[in-house]
Parts: C-alpha cells; sequence; structure tokens
C-alpha cells in the first residue's frame, strides 16, 4: 500500500488518544495538574478499596520500597508524572481520579472538531471503533462520557491500555487486542501519532495511519514511513466485506 493511499476497507478502528484524537496540552495542562492536586486525598480517602490498594502495591514494587507510606507514594506518582512516565500504577490512581473530576464536573474532555464527526459516520457505517491509550480504561470512558459533546461512549466497543493488552510499543500487545476482538489484524486500522506504536501494530499485520496535527509533540519527527494524516477527515474508512 502506498504511504499516500488513505482509504481503507476494514472491521474495525482503534484509536490512540492523547495526540490523536485529542490535544496533548489537554492532558498535560489540564489533566496532569488535577490529578497532582488530587492525589493526597485518593491514597488517603480510599486506600483500602481494592483498585487503589493494588495500584499502590505496584507503585511501592516499582520503586522497591514495600513498606512505603502514602507519602513516599504520592512523591513516586509526581516524579513519574514529572517524567512523563507511562507507569501502570500511575495511569490507575489518575483514572480514578480524572473519573471522579468527570463526575463532579471539574472536568470536560477535549476532541479535534474533525473526530467526532467521523467516528460518528464510520460507526454509522459498521465499523467497530475501541480505543488503545496508556491511560487508564476508567480514564478512557470518563474521556469519551464526558466529552463536549456528550456521551460518546455508545461508539466505542472496547477499551484497552498498557495493562489488559500491554506496552504500546510492543507488537504482542496489538495480537492480544486482535484476540480480544476477534477481528482479523488485516482488518484493524490503527490511528496513533507515535511511530513507535505504529511499527508495533504493523508487525501485528495491521494497517496503520499516523496522525500529524500541528503543535502535537510528534509533529516534527513525523511517522516514518507510515500513511500520514493531519486530521480524521483525510481518512476513508469503509467497513470490509471479505
Amino acid at each position: 500500500m502506498s504511504v499516500r493511499d488513505l482509504t481503507y476497507s476494514v472491521d474495525a478502528v482503534v484509536l490512540d488518544i492523547e495526540g490523536t484524537t485529542s490535544a496533548t496540552g489537554f492532558v498535560v495542562d489540564v489533566l496532569y495538574p488535577y490529578s497532582r492536586s488530587r492525589f493526597a486525598a485518593l491514597l488517603a480517602e480510599r486506600s483500602k478499596d481494592p483498585e487503589v490498594a493494588r495500584a499502590v502495591a505496584q507503585v511501592r514494587e516499582a520503586i522497591g520500597e514495600p513498606d512505603a507510606d502514602a507519602g513516599r507514594v504520592e512523591k513516586a506518582l509526581n516524579s513519574w508524572l514529572d517524567d512523563d512516565v507511562k507507569a501502570t500504577p500511575l495511569k490507575t490512581l489518575q483514572g480514578i481520579v480524572w473519573s471522579e473530576g468527570f463526575a463532579r464536573g471539574d472536568l470536560v474532555s477535549h476532541f479535534y472538531d474533525d473526530v467526532v464527526p467521523r467516528l460518528r459516520a464510520w460507526h454509522s457505517a459498521g465499523v467497530r471503533l475501541y480505543v488503545y491509550s496508556s491511560g487508564s480504561v476508567a480514564a478512557q470512558r470518563a474521556w469519551f462520557t464526558n466529552s463536549p459533546e456528550g456521551d460518546l461512549t455508545s461508539l466505542v466497543s472496547g477499551l484497552y491500555d498498557t495493562e489488559n493488552a500491554g506496552p504500546k510499543q510492543e507488537a504482542e500487545s496489538y495480537r492480544r487486542i486482535a484476540a480480544a476482538t476477534q477481528v482479523a489484524p488485516d482488518r484493524l486500522l490503527f490511528l496513533s501519532d507515535r511511530p513507535g506504536e505504529l511499527d508495533a501494530a504493523r508487525a501485528a499485520g495491521w494497517h496503520t495511519v499516523g496522525v500529524r496535527r500541528p503543535g502535537e509533540p510528534y509533529f516534527e519527527q513525523g511517522v516514518g514511513d507510515h500513511a500520514a494524516a493531519g486530521t480524521f477527515d483525510e481518512i476513508t474508512v469503509s467497513r470490509s466485506t471479505t
């Protein structure tokens, strides 16, 4: 396939969020500070919740301090935030904080203007939509539930993160998603702004398009030899018939 060919006949499209459907700046400038401001309360008030307790145990294991108290765990989380480390326990706890923030009305998610109309069109055409993001499934669900255009979760057939699928730059993660969705690899299209993720998806047999939006961190780097689009409007997707 030519890198200029942006027409695909597939059964499903899998979406990255940050830098692809939505602005990285919103995540970094709005969501990250919000989670930082709420970590202490979360660790104090919900320490016995199974999901929180499991994430805290993962933090302690990652930093090699099995007896780390809440303050030390918070410090580790904030350090990972500063360095933009895609650590699973960080993403889990961020997802819980963000879900609460969205539920309270403190937060409303962001989508680029071209995204939602195209998602609705693809969904109406019978193409299944999935999300694969480093953000937790809880955060993804809150993101799509609380969009500026209302609840978009009816458009999405499934959500995948680094915990239920694996690291985003490993081909095996994309094989797991293909198996879970029961869609053949050559009937899957992955949209992302990150070349390493696109490489991994292609290695698993998927179609790929790199989304290059001005102002996003990976815009200047480009997407290697993958097909590239500036907006979702440049991508034509139809349901495969074979």
